[in-house]
């Protein structure tokens, strides 16, 4: 997959995670308007290597805000992270095609659509289009209902794909998320982790998103050892993204995995 010029082919990377959000259900992970950059900072020291600005939050049960609230929140910070970080891409978690446009406008190189293209009629897959950015498609739904769970969410991806196609979306830009803790139960949550390379039949890279996620049971603050668990497997599956809040501690483990095996 490229990024803003930068070619990932194999092994597992690091997404790092800053929340522009009052509300995202990690409460250590909320980024203010005055520690922004050090957070994006320290999430490269520790071994990011794509950031990952969300406006608003997804945790079940959240109020969903406005494509303007969204662009208010992290207006004032990405052409200053972009600045300070241009080798580092970056990635715009929205669903909202002017959020996109605003963003990519401003610097961004990736936009992580949580609805795969398919919530706007097409808008969003003009936009990505139009800018030759990168993406990342995840398959989310309206309700929790599913024949094969593995099968529905390839069909939805499959879509998102064809859309992507019919946008002129570079093939070589988009990285794709089953959308693990999003309209699924936890039986359905672990049974997608554990057949998560099941989605490579598709044909592109993927992207595992289980960061403290309550799948893992108890409180946010409890669930680091189980995201470490989680981010083991997706060396062992060889999945090319996670997507997690602490860096420094999923890094250990891509590193002593790669040490291992290599």
């Amino acid at each position: 997959m490229i990024i803003n010029n930068k070619k990932f082919e194999s092994g597992t990377h690091i997404m790092a995670i800053i929340n522009m959000t009052p509300d995202s259900f990690f409460a250590q992970s909320r980024a203010t308007d005055k520690d922004v950059l050090i957070r994006c900072e320290k999430a490269i020291e520790d071994g990011a290597e794509v950031l990952d600005i969300g406006a608003q939050s997804t945790r079940p049960g959240h109020t969903p805000v406005s494509s303007i609230e969204e662009i208010n929140r992290f207006a004032n910070h990405i052409k200053d992270i972009k600045l300070h970080f241009p080798q580092i891409p970056l990635s715009i978690d929205t669903y909202y095609h002017d959020v996109a446009k605003y963003a990519l406008d401003n610097g961004a190189d990736l936009i992580n659509d949580i609805w795969g293209l398919q919530y706007d009629n097409g808008e969003m897959a003009k936009v990505i289009g139009e800018y030759d950015a990168a993406c990342c498609l995840m398959h989310n739904a309206s309700e929790d209902k599913y024949d094969d769970l593995i099968k529905d969410i390839s069909i939805f991806l499959q879509n998102s794909l064809n859309i992507a196609k019919s946008a002129k979306i570079d093939s070589n830009k988009i990285v794709l998320d089953g959308g693990i803790g999003f309209a699924k139960n936890i039986d359905e949550n672990w049974e997608l982790l554990n057949n998560y390379d099941k989605l490579n039949v598709l044909g592109y890279p993927l992207l595992l998103g289980t960061s403290r996620k309550r799948m893992f049971g108890g409180n946010p603050e409890d669930r680091l050892q189980a995201t470490l668990d989680s981010t083991l497997l997706a060396c062992k599956k060889n999945i090319l993204f996670v997507r997690v809040h602490d860096v420094k501690e999923n890094k250990e483990v891509i590193d002593r995995y790669n040490a291992e095996h290599n």
